[in-house]
């Protein structure tokens, strides 16, 4: 009976490990040994690999995206990704903004799905920051009208709406919380952004009393307990966290930190955490599930409670990232190399050490030297910010200036 489940103990750790080497390529890049910085006034040296190879970079991804469909205008497979990318290279050339505003396709909107990424939102937010550009006040104040208006089910918290980022109410938060950011004066009051998040928070609270769960906020989405940055809690953590001065006191330490402690729980020996609760597969290392999504999660519980164990455990994460985030899927920024890349931009910015500089830099080389042995994965759509080839080219521009950057659609 001992070695049967000796066996078994043995089975199972040998599927867990063969399915994770699966799914990445063996790191094969030194790690960071101090020497030469890789720094120059703040900005990546111009005579570094990254640097030298942007405008090829560039001018290869913009012939393909000759070829964009146009039926899709999310920012996560359509149009608004492409828009939300030519906006990062060339933010004030008028120009490219009145190129930007068509890519958005906002005649054709349909007050469908209520998220930044994958719904109206999106397209409507970016246009909202674009005709502000152009000094276009008039459309600025209708787009912004748009937007207010789906705030209906988000509000009711009987509604089916989910509160997840990819397609529900934290993904209308962040829309919301974007403009507000790039347009002076905000648009946004605070009682309205308050009303999204006392739905959120209700939400949770409902569903966490439901289930007898030992935390305050609880989340479903398609009849499981997602935790991770796409679906789950972890995402809806982080954006009320980015939300911060909307929140009371209470909110934070009553409610958000005794979540942020239960996830803590959940972590796998490996130093990863699992796409739901319930799951005991230890095998995504990308943004929508597992330890990359997770890890912006807690640099922000470290910046707000100065709790060192929240600093430890995204330290852990980007090592499981440097370890096996070179993943088979390819380079896109849902899951693959280039939204890897970003969580050692995060905790760059988060301790200033150049380590996780470095590590990011190499992430960003491997993107940069695209090629077809390294994706065994093709993305379905392959020319999107989310799953294609511009997810990439966002990171190889945004890293240029690597205390600015910011993975685009999930961080302000």
């Amino acid at each position: 009976m001992i070695r049967s489940f000796s066996k078994y103990i043995f089975d199972h750790w040998y599927k867990q490990n063969s399915e994770m080497s699966s799914k990445y390529f063996k790191n094969c890049y030194e790690d960071f040994t101090k020497g030469e910085s890789i720094l120059s006034n703040n900005m990546i040296r111009k005579d570094s690999k990254i640097s030298l190879g942007l405008m090829e970079k560039w001018q290869s991804t913009v012939r393909q995206l000759d070829n964009l469909d146009f039926s899709d205008y999310s920012v996560y497979t359509g149009t608004s990704g492409i828009a939300l990318l030519k906006l990062k290279k060339d933010p004030e050339d008028k120009n490219n903004l009145k190129e930007v505003e068509n890519l958005l396709s906002l005649h054709k909107l349909k007050n469908r799905r209520h998220s930044f990424l994958c719904g109206d939102p999106g397209p409507l937010s970016i246009g909202i920051i674009v005709n502000h550009k152009l000094g276009k006040e008039k459309e600025v104040k209708q787009l912004v009208a748009r937007l207010k208006l789906l705030d209906k089910d988000v509000i009711d918290t009987h509604s089916d709406l989910p509160n997840e980022y990819l397609y529900g109410r934290a993904g209308y938060l962040f829309s919301i919380l974007f403009v507000n950011k790039y347009v002076s004066p905000p648009p946004f009051d605070g009682s309205f952004i308050r009303k999204i998040i006392d739905a959120i928070l209700i939400c949770g609270q409902n569903l966490s009393k439901a289930g007898n769960f030992k935390c305050p906020l609880m989340y479903q989405w398609h009849d499981s307990y997602y935790l991770g940055a796409a679906h789950g809690l972890s995402g809806i953590l982080y954006l009320l966290l980015q939300a911060r001065q909307y929140l009371t006191e209470e909110d934070l330490n009553c409610t958000i930190k005794p979540t942020v402690d239960y996830l803590l729980k959940q972590r796998f020996p490996s130093g990863n955490f699992p796409s739901s609760l319930g799951r005991d597969n230890d095998k995504y290392v990308q943004w929508c599930h597992g330890a990359p999504g997770f890890l912006y999660l807690f640099t922000s519980a470290y910046k707000l409670w100065q709790d060192p164990i929240y600093l430890k455990v995204a330290l852990e994460c980007g090592d499981v990232i440097w370890e096996q985030g070179l993943l088979k899927k390819g380079y896109s920024l849902c899951h693959g190399v280039s939204g890897n890349a970003y969580c050692f931009l995060e905790l760059f910015q988060t301790t200033k050490e150049e380590k996780h500089l470095y590590r990011a830099t190499k992430f960003a080389e491997w993107c940069l030297d695209y090629s077809r042995e390294h994706e065994k994965y093709p993305p379905d759509r392959p020319l999107s910010l989310y799953e294609g080839i511009a997810g990439p080219m966002y990171l190889i521009l945004d890293i240029q200036k690597p205390y600015e950057a910011k993975f685009p659609g999930f961080t302000l």
